[in-house]
Parts: C-alpha cells; structure tokens; sequence
C-alpha cells in the first residue's frame, strides 16, 4: 500500500479517540447505552473538527453487534463491513454534489427499505447546506417521520444557512475549534509513531497556524516532514510555510517600552525583505500582545499560547505593561487588522502603525493615581522645601511642628483626637447610640448635621423647627455622650438655621481652610470654591 496522509491513517475509529469534542462523545456514547437514539443528528463547527468522523463512528456503533460502553467493538461482522467500505446500510452522501430535488426524491423512496443486515440504515449527508430550497422542503416530511430503523446524520460548516425547519427536526451537536494544546499532543503522538523528531516550538507552529483544525495541522505535518525529513526544527517550519519568526513580535513590545523609533523602520524593512505578509504581521503582533496581557493579569504561564522556551520572555513583560497599557494596543491592533487589508500600501500603512505604537503613552488608573496622591507631601513653598541630607530625627521634629494644629496643645495629649471626615462618617452610628440612652437628646439631634469641627469644638446644625434652647439645656449630657461614643474630648456649639447668616458662613469657612491639606487650601483659593462636607 502506498503512501497515506496521517489525516486519513490516524483518523479515530472510537470515540474516545477524537480529539477535544468530549462534551460530544460522552453525550453519544452514553445515548447508545441507554438506547435513547434519536432518528436525525446534525453536526455543527468549523472545519476538520471531526464531525465527519464522529458521524462515522455513531453510524458504526449503531451497527455494531457487541458494542461496549457506547463504543463500536471494531471486530465484528459489521464493523469490519464498514471499514473495509462494503456495508449497504451506512449510506455517504455529499450535499455538494447531490444538491437537488431528484437526488432527494432518490434518498425517499430508498428510505422505504429495511436494512439489509444491521439494525440501522443510516445517511451521512456531508454539506448539507448547499442542498436546495426545493430538496429541503422535500425532505421535511421524511425528516420527521422516518421508518423506525432509520436514521440521519448531518454534518455543516454553515449552520446558519440550513433552515431552521430542518435544525427543529434534529438533535443539534455543536463542534468547538480544538485547542493548542490537544492539537500539539496529537501531533506529538503521531510523530513518535513514525519515528520522527519535532521540538516544541515547531509544534506550536504548526498548531497556531492550523487555527483549531486538527485535520490541516495533520496536512501541515506531513507537509513539513516531506520538507525536513525526519527531523523537523522551528527554523524548518517557518521556512516552509514563510512564518514571521516570534523574535520579531519581541522587538515591537521592547521598542514601545524603549520608545525606539528608529525600530519601527528597521522591523517593517525586516519583515519586507523576507517576504513576509503584513496581514500575518498584524495578527502576529495581536497573539502576541494577548500572551503579553495574560501575563500582566494573571502573572503565571498556565494560559499563554506559545512555545515553552517562550513562556519566561512573556512573563519578564508582567510589570512592565499595565492592563491599561495592554487594552489601548489590543484596540488600536484590532483597527489595524481591518484597516491594513484595504490598504494599498500596506509597507507604509505598517510602518506608520508601529511608530503610533510605539509613541504610545503610558497609561495610568484613577484609582492608582489617588493612590500616589495620597502618599505624597505636598509642599508648595520652594524654600520651605527640606534638604534630602537633613538629619531625619530634625526633619520628624519639622514635620510634626508644621502639621500639628495649635489647638491640640491644649488637648490632653492621652486624648486622641477625631477628624471632621471621621465624625461625619460615624454620625449615623452616634445617633443609633443615642436611642438607647437618652431619647430627649436624639430627638433634637436626628435631624440635624454636623456643620464644622473647629477644634475640640463641634459646630451642629438645626432645621428651623427644632427648639434650640431645649438642647442647650442639655448641653452637658450631650457633650459627655459625645465624649463617651467617640473616645475624644468634644465640646458642641449649636447653629440654628434662622439666625445663620453670610459674615457667620464667612467666618466658618475660614476656620475650615486653617488646617486643610495645602493642595486643598489652593483648589479653594484658586477657584474660589468651598468643600462640601
């Protein structure tokens, strides 16, 4: 026998040999077992997935005189008539080229027929989208009510164009694209079996470019072995099918961290020399920076789609890139990917493209800047400005005579004191603590507001409807309530709303500024503001 093609010599013949469609398999296996077979089947997903084959081998093990666990036994009568293709019971048919209303007129009347010598007679129609408007409203009626010992099997690319009169008469199976992984496992274990040597890195070659085909990653295979011989190294692989080499994707994220220009021209000059394509350039670069953003955001190797000897230069990139960083290049890299394809200079749009990456600015959070901020001292003063050779014990002794409010000298310095923010933000709580221990005062404080903190002294003020003096009756057991909730020493001073006027607001917000930060002090000076507390 003369030479045969790894896709056809190694194409399953159970289902547990299919590769990556377990979610498929199981679900048919155990139908068999449980002998909930449906009367029509249809297959979906892109191509050299295994549908044909999964077909083939649900049709066998319906056929199959001794089957085990939902699989074919591969010795019996029946499944040696399958593979050794003399079985009249499992029909192929290709939907390209049987298309029309009389070949489904053909598939009608035969459809009458028992089977001849297993319990089913089953159609694999192949494409069945490109059958006819015509064929598939004459084959609605059989679809739906066929002989009990009969059974189809429909396999499509195009799920979306098979109408969904036929998809309601089916049990739909929806093919998934196999991942890297399982097609470089695959690939490993064929080339054992020939007695042929492969790197990991050519694997993953020949697995990204097959995009989730199993069957085009075995034609790429046998592609590269007739090329190489029985060893086959990454240098061979990127020879034979002109594959941009990885390190160039490397040089375009080290120049937008370097901010080198002149790399833009040297890389776009590189990649026209070897005759490499632009579009595979772009979507190069596109795999190439979501490997750079799995390792920002995850920080580990699990998840990123490259060769082994690849995975510690992507993880060097973990803190160089920010998430921000990574979604602005994946955009802009995204455009690219459409605009580069109508293009008539697709050099010089390329070369354009990687000067704006490489311009790109960093990018930095909200969240992170406020951060920053808030770890800072703000000094505005130039000479008040410490030198960094200062003794650090001088420098706290500064520091702490500068940010120290002058009332808190006549605190008691066991005493530790509250910021307005904090006693706002524990109001609520202060007033809940006040129903369980004096109810007088908690009626004439639960609608008021804490309007300043000059000091130890609290300012509150009281809507209009609340009788002040009453409160100031009580001026004593509400300090010391005060004193008691929020472990300082508190003094209240009561406003009323009627008699509050401008010269007093005035007066207040200029006790307020005192002690703010000096960024604060100068946002209100310069715009003339007031802060909201």
């Amino acid at each position: 026998m003369g030479f045969q093609v790894s896709a056809r010599k190694y194409r399953p013949k159970k289902f547990d040999e299919v590769v990556g469609q377990e979610h498929i398999t199981n679900t048919l296996k155990n139908a068999i077992v449980n002998n909930r077979i449906a009367h029509a089947f249809i297959f979906a997903g892109p191509r050299g997935v295994g549908k044909t084959t999964t077909a083939r081998i649900l049709a066998k093990a319906l056929n199959c005189e001794n089957p085990q666990n939902g699989e074919p036994c591969g010795e019996c009568n029946s499944c040696q008539m399958f593979e050794t293709q003399q079985t009249v019971d499992i029909i192929e048919i290709d939907a390209a080229s049987n298309r029309g209303l009389n070949e489904i007129k053909t598939l009608r009347e035969s459809v009458k027929y028992a089977p001849t010598t297993g319990k089913y007679k089953v159609y694999i129609i192949d494409e069945v989208h490109m059958l006819t408007t015509e064929a598939f409203n004459a084959f609605l009626k059989t679809l739906e009510e066929p002989p009990p010992s009969t059974v189809f099997i429909f396999a499509t690319t195009d799920i979306h164009k098979v109408p969904l009169t036929i998809l309601s008469r089916c049990q739909r199976y929806d093919f998934r694209r196999i991942e890297i992984p399982e097609i470089k496992k695959q690939l490993s274990k064929i080339a054992e079996q020939e007695g042929i040597e492969i790197d990991d890195e050519s694997l993953t070659l020949i697995a990204r470019k097959s995009d989730g085909a199993l069957r085009d990653a075995e034609s790429f295979f046998d592609q590269v072995v007739s090329f190489s011989g029985k060893k086959i190294t990454a240098e061979d692989v990127s020879k034979m099918f002109n594959l941009i080499n990885e390190d160039v994707f490397f040089e375009v994220s080290d120049a937008i961290l370097e901010k080198n220009f002149k790399a833009g021209f040297s890389i776009t000059q590189k990649v026209y020399d070897n005759g490499w394509n632009f579009v595979d350039l772009v979507n190069g670069l596109q795999e190439h920076f979501r490997n750079i953003m799995t390792a920002v955001i995850t920080k580990s190797p699990d998840l990123l789609e490259t060769a082994e000897n690849y995975k510690e230069r992507y993880l060097q990139y973990a803190d160089k890139f920010s998430e921000g960083d990574m979604l602005r290049i994946l955009t802009f890299l995204n455009k690219l990917q459409y605009e580069i394809k109508s293009s008539h200079n697709q050099k010089l749009k390329t070369e354009v493209s990687l000067l704006q990456l490489i311009g790109l600015e960093r990018t930095e959070t909200i969240t992170n800047l406020l951060n920053k901020i808030s770890n800072l001292d703000f000094d505005f003063i130039p000479e008040k400005k410490k030198s960094v050779t200062a003794d650090s014990s001088e420098i706290e002794k500064k520091y702490e005579a500068k940010h120290t409010p002058s009332y808190v000298e006549d605190f008691d310095e066991e005493k530790e004191q509250i910021s307005f923010r904090d006693l706002k933000l524990k109001w609520t709580e202060f007033l809940t603590f006040l129903t369980n221990t004096n109810l007088r005062i908690h009626e004439n404080l639960a609608n008021a507001t804490p309007y300043s903190l000059d000091g130890n002294v609290l300012v509150v003020q009281l809507p209009p409807d609340i009788d002040a003096d009453d409160l100031r009756s009580q001026t004593h057991e509400c300090e010391k309530l005060l004193n008691e909730f929020y472990g300082t020493e508190l003094k209240i001073e009561l406003l009323n709303s009627k008699n509050f006027n401008k010269e007093q607001a005035e007066e207040r917000k200029e006790n307020l500024s005192k002690d703010e930060p000096p960024i604060v002090k100068a946002i209100l000076e310069e715009l003339n503001a007031r802060e909201i507390r």
